[in-house]
Order: C-alpha cells, then sequence, then structure tokens
C-alpha cells in the first residue's frame, strides 16, 4: 500500500455512496474473495501488529467501541456500535466509521464509512476461518439468524470454502425471507427452514449469527454431532452468547484474540484456562486445524481490529482510480506549522476583504436593475 502525495490538508472520504460503487463496481463475490486474500495476509505477519482488547462503552441498551491497531507503519482505529433494538425504530444494530493513518506523520490517509465494510469483512474472516477448519469438501451450512449479516455469509462461503447449499432460519419469518430474496440467482440453493434444528441438521458447517444482547442458546448440545465446523459470530460482548457450554467442552475452539474473547466470546461461560487456539497460529501453519474427521470445530469470533485494518488496506488500494472517494479538507495546513493563529487571522482578513466586494457587486446589481 502506497501513499499518493497530495495536499497536507486533504484526506480521501469513502462515503456510504462511495463504498456502494466500489463494491457493486468490483462485484460482490470478487470483493469478499480479494478481502479475504487481505486478512489472511495479515493473519500470516500477526505478530507485527500491535493487539488490544476494544475500548468499550456498555450501556443496556448496547455498546459503543473503539478497535485500534498498528502495524508500526500504519495505524487504524474503528468505531462501532452494536444495539440490538435499533431495528425496531429503522435504524441499524451496527453502525461504523474508521480512519487509516500514517504512523510516521500522524497524518490520515483514509477516512471510510465502515457499516457495509463491517459486513463485508465479518463474511471474509469468516470464510478464511472455515477454510483453514471445515472439514474438506462441505458443500451444506445451516445458519440461524437472517438479520443484515447473513446474506454476506452466504455469499462469502460460496466465494472461499465453496458451499452450495444453504438453510435459512431466524424466529423472525420476515428476516428469512428478506434473506432469501436476496439470494436469489445467487448460484446457490437457498431453504427456509422451519425451526433452528431443521436448518443445521446435517450440515458441514453451521453459522450463528443472532443479534439479542443475552445468554441465549441457539444452539443446543442435541443439535451439532460430531464432526463439523460452527461458526459462532453473534456473540461479541459480555454477557451475550448463543452456544450450549457442552458444546463448547466438545469442541476444539479457535479465537482470534484470546484476552478479548475471553470477556466477549462464547468462552466466556468456560473457565479461564479452558484451552483455545487464536486462528493466526492455524494460518501460518504453526498449528494444526481440526485434529480429526470426527472433531467439531468451533470458531469463537467477536471480530477484531486487525481485520478492519485489512479492510481499510483493501479500500485504500482499491480507491485510486473511478469514483469510489471525494477529498476532505481535514487537516488544517497553515503556511508555517507553528501558526495556527495566523492562519485564523489571515482566514478573517481575507473574509473581511470579501465582504465590502459583495457589497459592492450587490449594488451593482440594483443599480442595474434600477436602470432597467
Amino acid at each position: 500500500m502506497q501513499i499518493t502525495a497530495k495536499p497536507l490538508s486533504s484526506v480521501p472520504f469513502v462515503s456510504v455512496d462511495h463504498m456502494m460503487k466500489l463494491v457493486l463496481g468490483i462485484g460482490v463475490e470478487r470483493f469478499l474473495i480479494e478481502l479475504a486474500g487481505y486478512i489472511e495476509d495479515d493473519y500470516r505477519r500477526w505478530q507485527d501488529f500491535d493487539k488490544t482488547q476494544r475500548v468499550a462503552a456498555h450501556s443496556p441498551g448496547g455498546v459503543i467501541e473503539l478497535m485500534p491497531t498498528s502495524d508500526g507503519r500504519f495505524y487504524s482505529f474503528k468505531y462501532v456500535n452494536g444495539h440490538p433494538k435499533n431495528a425496531r425504530s429503522g435504524k441499524q444494530t451496527v453502525a461504523a466509521f474508521c480512519v487509516l493513518a500514517d504512523v510516521e506523520t500522524g497524518y490520515p490517509v483514509l477516512l471510510s464509512e465502515l457499516t457495509i465494510l463491517t459486513a463485508l469483512r465479518t463474511a471474509a474472516k469468516s470464510a478464511v476461518a472455515a477454510r483453514h477448519l471445515a472439514p474438506k469438501g462441505s458443500r451444506t451450512m445451516g445458519m440461524i439468524g437472517n438479520g443484515a449479516q447473513c446474506e454476506f455469509q452466504a455469499i462469502a462461503f460460496k466465494a472461499v470454502p465453496g458451499i452450495d447449499t444453504v438453510r435459512l432460519y431466524d424466529i423472525d419469518p420476515a428476516a428469512t425471507e428478506k434473506a432469501v430474496r436476496n439470494l436469489a440467482g445467487s448460484g446457490r440453493k437457498v431453504v427456509p427452514s422451519r425451526s433452528g434444528e431443521a436448518a443445521v441438521e446435517g450440515a458441514q458447517i453451521v453459522t450463528t449469527c443472532t443479534a439479542d444482547k443475552q445468554h441465549g442458546t441457539i444452539l443446543g448440545d442435541n443439535m451439532i454431532g460430531p464432526g463439523g465446523h460452527i461458526n459462532a459470530i453473534g456473540g461479541d460482548c459480555p454477557g451475550k452468547t448463543e452456544v450450549h457450554p457442552d458444546i463448547l467442552r466438545r469442541a476444539e475452539i479457535f479465537v482470534e484474540y484470546l484476552p478479548q474473547t475471553r470477556i466477549e466470546g462464547e468462552i466466556q461461560q468456560l473457565a479461564t484456562d479452558h484451552p483455545v487456539i487464536e486462528l493466526w497460529q492455524v494460518v501460518t501453519g504453526a498449528t494444526r486445524g481440526r485434529s480429526g474427521a470426527d472433531q467439531i470445530a468451533l470458531f469463537d469470533s467477536v471480530g477484531f481490529a486487525i481485520e478492519d485494518f485489512s479492510a481499510l488496506r483493501y479500500v485504500h488500494d482499491r480507491i485510486t482510480a473511478g469514483p469510489f472517494s471525494e477529498r476532505l479538507d481535514l487537516v488544517a495546513d497553515p503556511d508555517e506549522p507553528r501558526d495556527l493563529l495566523g492562519m485564523l487571522l489571515r482566514a478573517r482578513a481575507r473574509n473581511e476583504a470579501a465582504v465590502p466586494a459583495r457589497r459592492c457587486n450587490s449594488q451593482e446589481r440594483l443599480a442595474d436593475v434600477s436602470d432597467e
């Protein structure tokens, strides 16, 4: 990723409209495949990154978080919320924006919406995990929770590990109908299911992506047999879970960043010394993935800042050509870096000089009208 010399005050901004044009211009499946590659590349250099748990402000209705990281050359942070009740008033459960900055100067090099991009990166990182953990030749995924993330997961799992059938269930039938409608003609078989049990029965991959902020049991112990892969992505804060603890005890568990997942993931239900493996260790070959054909592999995913960093790198590389960003006058750029007040005073002088000119022009226009 190269930084192109531009005016110091000018920062590329990717709006929601820009992001939609970029995704559609590339194609959703191709976008997910390429983004998965960026995420996997950054997992391979995991040790290069500063890593910290996200800074969270919890409230009864949800959570607001900051997610920072740096590889020593670039720094990024994401502002993101999670408010499950927002949907009742027509708002997004998750809304986000982000900044990518040059570490050497501290100057921002990209400001972007991240609501759409978070949905894409969440699906892409799930697909990366499945490529390394799911049974070879997996063709069917059962998905419980058919909200905003649902279709992105279905598209990513077709594009990367190669599923061809997805079974859907949600307690809200309208959510399932929406997903079926959006996935029509997508090249995969989409089957609405009458229950969670029906959705996951016989599926090699099971994805849970519900939104309620509570300890839940979306997957009961009797719903999961040996040998499958569970992509548990709905649990992402203290007190919010989806998977019965007995499944966790039977499974080999893989996480993004252990200190964060202990607090926010499914494993908050287990003892703090319960063994887990960080996914980067599998991606780099430092350790194996699933240990056998009958073993359950569970990706306990809460989302991590490095995945957002990867997504920003990808977008930064893709917006160099085409109408995919605009430049914002975001950083003050005085003639002399130490003279911010002088910059203000000169701006005031220019504004005051412009007022008589505007008044004169107005008077001239009035005189012209009077002459007529």
